[in-house]
């Protein structure tokens, strides 16, 4: 038999290319012990190759196709209908037909047939294309069997499928078609099968849809479905929906809804003994491909068949631990502000720069927190400080704890349980500041950092090669010194000690809340807020020129900076933006992954904020915005000391409110210092060993410098040392970056891959109000801007920013707006720190904010309460 007809048989994994995803996994299916798949066989993609080269005007026709955009329905819609017209004019070449018919005879031309369409795209990790072709059910006959065939292979043509290539950039003339012609089962229930739960993620549970007659009716969504889970061999869960219709075959061909008997519509589908049957049916199936498995079953009398399994392309993966026994990861995006996927090199060094071990999964960093909830201690300690850094990762830590079932609490742990419910900490009269009050520490760590960065730029110079990856290796090991020195985490702890005392007893006193948040506007020695102030300096110099505004407008490239001497006032413009890069070009979005581009490299990143800063705001402003600041500071001080003075014991409370204001004003600016310093020593690495991969590309080793951002620190020591790789893994790796840019990381997961979501519990909400922490006291109404890209951000002085997550590199654009919500977040994240210093209302860790306030919407944000309206 040629290579055009191929029977299930001689079908496996390896035949991808030949019969597409669902062919080659009907053949895999096939080989399993005690699994029955109705038999068939595929008509190969060289069949499919030669039918299109047989069409004289299908070359122009793909020319064309290939030129559209996605948006260009109305073009996609005449082409692709001419295409299918052409492909279902084709006849098929005699030989093709040949072991067509000798296949059909063998299996019996009599019987009906299913007729689906396998491309070679599908059913990869990394897209499904589920849905993009056809399929044929109960086809019946030679004649139209052939004519279906010939229909499949148009349906890759269909507008839907070229519209989904076209979004995701899959080349039209890569993707080939092979057809799976297989025996049509008529079952009394179908559904679909999936061997992780597809709400939780949880790869132990199993959940099956299951309805009356052909599973059509589910895929298609023409009916609901009972919903069983199973796990462990029990069933630990049924809903029994409502079934009123199911599709059933005719007898001449062609299929049917019809609508179910009343009395059967609230049935169970299948009976429990079935349930289980069919669970282990798909433990066997996972176990065979290697991966959670979707598969479609058919309930034939009292067998089982399956018709089609592919992997579950949407599920989370687990962070990549090598533990035994049950274990919890909390996301380490979600606390650093920044949850998009990171490079291979970019995990890698923070990996080497952390200071616990972090695990990898889906392009982000989690930590195992499991020996913390296995001691009473552990657990109020974690649980507090997640309280302040992220309330939903706490509230889904307390699920966990509640359930009692997945981690235990040690045997050597006596303390009684129920303590891990009171998580409050020390009584806040208590506190004692860590450190004495004097400035002189905050100025002293800042020098020691500077000196410390300024000697790692000269010895880094004189380095290439092993040796440059050894000297970082080591250099890295100086960082963490610095970043977890004592005395330095000393200092903004003691500041958000005397915060919360603060909050905590004026509340009590005086009964208002959250005025620590006003008390710390326009600190000392706040690294990131005085860039947003600077930036502000930049834009009045370009002010006064007029043809330097007019040039920035329009710039692309990112050697604007040398055109500007072109224009008057060109050279100031120039030595203010080189000025403001020297200090801060080290920033960048996502600036915790090294491979983002910084400022320094990409700098129109900066025009539209200093084309903002130019239109909105006077000469001046920045100054006269920290002053504003810090006056309001001062004055609240004022008033709270003279309100005291006049309560019982008033000179004592007085007095010491003073001492706490006084930490607080001295220390906080200090929390963003760490970070700079740990981005600014990442800037010297980067550039560094961008010279080195200079050199690589030079020697042939890779192909662009970018390439060494897809390889691990390891990997590329090796790769420097033998100048030998295998660049399949680069490009391997930029598949599975793009895959992880799909994927929503979560906040907490399991070793068993369960996502468990958390909730704020709060009552006394208005109705509709949209929930999330309060972070920076104060009531602001605005236009909401949703901005998911700080490049797009077109801002007007007074809007609210609503975005996904904001790190140092938005600050910028905090001087435009009067309010602020973010999807993630906590109390001491970057976003939060600003906003309190720059007195702007903010609301964090507001779950898909970015969905749910539309731009240009009204809102309203409370951000001493922690929710937001739309007005």
């Amino acid at each position: 038999m040629g290579s055009y007809v191929l029977g299930f048989q001689d079908l496996d994994k390896t035949k991808r290319m030949v019969v597409g995803g669902k062919g080659a996994n009907l053949g895999e299916l096939s080989k399993i012990e005690g699994i029955r798949v109705p038999d068939g066989f595929c008509i190969s993609t060289e069949a499919f190759k030669r039918i299109i080269g047989e069409i004289p005007s299908i070359g122009d026709l793909l020319d064309q196709l290939s030129l559209l955009k996605a948006e260009d329905r109305d073009k996609i819609s005449k082409l692709s209908g001419e295409i299918r017209s052409a492909i279902e004019g084709e006849a098929i070449p005699e030989d093709i037909l040949e072991d067509i018919t000798r296949l059909l005879s063998r299996l019996g031309e009599e019987n009906a047939y299913a007729i689906r369409s396998s491309a070679t795209a599908e059913d990869l990790p990394t897209a499904s294309f589920a849905g993009q072709q056809d399929t044929y059910l109960n086809i019946i006959g030679k004649k139209a069997i052939l004519a279906h065939i010939s229909k499949c292979w148009a349906s890759l043509f269909t507008e839907r499928a070229v519209t989904y290539r076209l979004q995701n950039g899959f080349d039209h003339r890569k993707v080939h078609l092979s057809v799976v012609v297989q025996k049509m089962v008529f079952p009394q229930v179908a559904g679909i099968l999936f061997t992780a739960d597809p709400v939780t993620s949880n790869r132990k549970v199993s959940s099956i849809d299951a309805g009356f007659g052909l599973g059509e009716a589910l895929v298609s969504g023409l009916v609901n479905a009972d919903v069983y889970k199973v796990r462990g061999g029990e069933l630990i869960d049924k809903k029994v929906s409502t079934k009123k219709l199911a599709i059933h075959a005719l007898k001449d061909g062609g299929t049917k809804a019809l609508a179910i008997e009343p009395e059967r519509q609230n049935k169970q589908a299948l009976t429990d003994e079935q349930i289980l049957r069919l669970a282990r049916m798909g433990r066997k199936v996972e176990e065979h491909f290697g991966c959670p498995q979707d598969i479609e079953w058919c309930l034939v009398g009292d067998e089982f068949y399956l018709v089609q399994s592919r992997p579950i392309t949407t599920l989370y993966p687990i962070p990549e631990a090598n533990n035994q026994g049950n274990h919890v990861y909390v996301s380490v995006g979600h606390q650093q502000m920044m949850t998009d996927p990171m490079k291979p090199l970019g995990i890698s060094l923070f990996q080497l720069t952390a200071f616990r071990p972090m695990y990898k999964a889906g392009g982000r960093l989690f930590v195992d927190v499991t020996d913390s909830l296995a001691s009473s201690a552990g657990r109020e300690m974690l649980l507090d400080v997640m309280g302040k850094h992220d309330p939903l990762i706490k509230d889904a830590l307390m699920t966990i704890i509640e359930r009692r079932d997945f981690i235990k609490l040690s045997p050597d742990d006596k303390k009684e349980q129920s303590s891990s419910r009171s998580s409050k900490g020390a009584s806040s009269s208590e506190f004692h500041p860590q450190i004495e009050n004097d400035p002189k520490i905050v100025s002293d760590l800042i020098e020691k950092n500077q000196a410390s960065i300024d000697a790692l730029r000269r010895n880094i110079q004189t380095k290439s090669g092993s040796e440059l990856l050894d000297f970082i290796q080591e250099d890295v090991q100086e960082l963490k010194r610095i970043l977890f020195d004592p005395r330095s985490s000393a200092v903004f702890m003691t500041a958000m000690g005397a915060s919360t005392w603060i909050n905590e007893n004026i509340e009590k006193w005086l009964g208002e809340k959250g005025v620590a948040d006003t008390l710390s506007q326009s600190v000392p020695n706040n690294i990131t807020s005085e860039m947003g102030l600077a930036l502000l300096n930049v834009a009045d110099v370009i002010r006064p020129y007029p043809e330097v505004f007019e040039y920035l407008q329009h710039v692309e490239d990112d050697d604007f900076l040398d055109e500007l001497v072109k224009f008057k006032g060109g050279q100031e413009a120039r030595d203010a933006i080189c000025a403001y890069l020297d200090k801060y070009g080290m920033r960048c979005a996502g600036e915790i992954d090294i491979t983002r581009p910084r400022w320094r490299e990409k700098p129109t990143t900066l025009v539209p904020m200093i084309l903002g800063n130019i239109k909105n705001f006077a000469p001046g402003a920045g100054s006269q915005k920290f002053e504003q600041g810090r006056q309001a500071a001062l004055k609240k001080e004022k008033e709270l000391l003279e309100r005291l003075t006049q309560l019982p014991d008033g000179e004592q409370k007085a007095e010491q409110t003073k001492q706490m204001i006084s930490l607080v004003r001295n220390f906080i600016g200090y929390r963003e210092y760490p970070k700079y310093g740990m981005i600014s020593r990442y800037f010297v690495y980067k550039q560094a060993l961008l010279k080195e991969a200079e050199r690589l590309v030079r020697a042939n080793v890779i192909q662009e410098k970018e390439d060494i951002y897809y390889l691990t620190f390891e990997e590329l020591r090796d790769v420097v040392r033998t100048h030998e790789l295998d660049y399949q893994i680069i490009s391997k790796r930029k598949d599975e970056h793009a895959l992880y840019e799909k994927l929503t990381p979560p906040r907490v997961i399991t070793s068993d891959g369960e996502i468990i979501a958390g909730e704020y519990k709060r009552d006394n909400l208005p109705a509709g109000a949209i929930v999330g922490l309060p972070v920076s006291s104060g009531v602001v109404d605005g236009r909401a801007r949703v901005v998911l890209n700080v490049e797009d951000a077109v801002l007007e002085e007074g809007d609210i920013l609503v975005t996904a997550f904001t790190d140092p590199s938005w600050t910028p654009l905090f001087v435009s707006i009067k309010g602020l919500v973010t999807e993630v977040g906590g109390l001491m994240t970057h976003g939060a720190v600003i906003a309190r210093e720059y007195g702007l209302p903010a609301v964090v860790g507001v779950e898909n904010a970015t969905k749910r306030i539309k731009d240009g919407q009204r809102i309203r944000v409370h951000g001493t309460e922690g929710y937001v309206e739309v007005l």
